[in-house]
């Protein structure tokens, strides 16, 4: 069982783009946000719904913290390696990224990993949302990319649901 999620700055961006953040809030025991987040966040675009729910408190800030060599070494972003770091040092929290790299580096050092698909999904089978292709497809409208052929197997497989983009 997941004590926390330690997120980085894409799913809060994408779910704060489509007014879905309450998902993870619903899913989290405790949500974390390393300062490399923040930052990389809070440099956006003033009027970006991830730095105006950042802005106004979303989410518990973590304060700077060592980065850890295993992760170092996969030469990832900021965000990503503070996430992986964090991540690592507590038992049974768990990543939130979407990054393909930084992904593989966390299952390679141990860390669990979810993505802003896998959110939506473990929404979708807990019961906090009706329909899971709903808001992908207001994801890929708002700008997150998922191939169609992937999104109609796993919305099929893991929570039995025809895509229809």
């Amino acid at each position: 069982m997941s004590e926390g999620w330690v997120l980085n700055a894409s799913p809060i961006i994408a779910l704060a783009k489509v007014d879905r953040l309450d998902l993870l809030e619903g899913l989290a025991p405790e949500i974390c946000i390393p300062p490399a987040v923040v930052k990389e966040i809070t440099a956006g675009p003033e009027d970006d719904p991830g730095r105006c729910a950042l802005e106004s408190g979303w989410g518990r800030r973590l304060p700077e913290s060592g980065l850890r060599p295993e992760v170092l070494g996969w030469s990832l972003g900021a965000g990503e390696t503070e996430v992986l770091s964090v991540a690592l040092e507590k038992p049974n929290w768990t990543a939130v990224i979407d990054d393909a790299t930084a992904r593989a580096c966390a299952r390679s050092i141990g860390v669990p990993v979810i993505g802003t698909l896998g959110v939506v999904l473990r929404a979708k089978r807990q019961g906090l949302v009706g329909s899971a292709g709903k808001i992908i497809l207001d994801l890929r409208q708002s700008g997150l990319y998922f191939d169609d052929h992937f999104v109609r197997t796993v919305l099929k497989q893991v929570v039995g649901e025809d895509w229809k983009p």
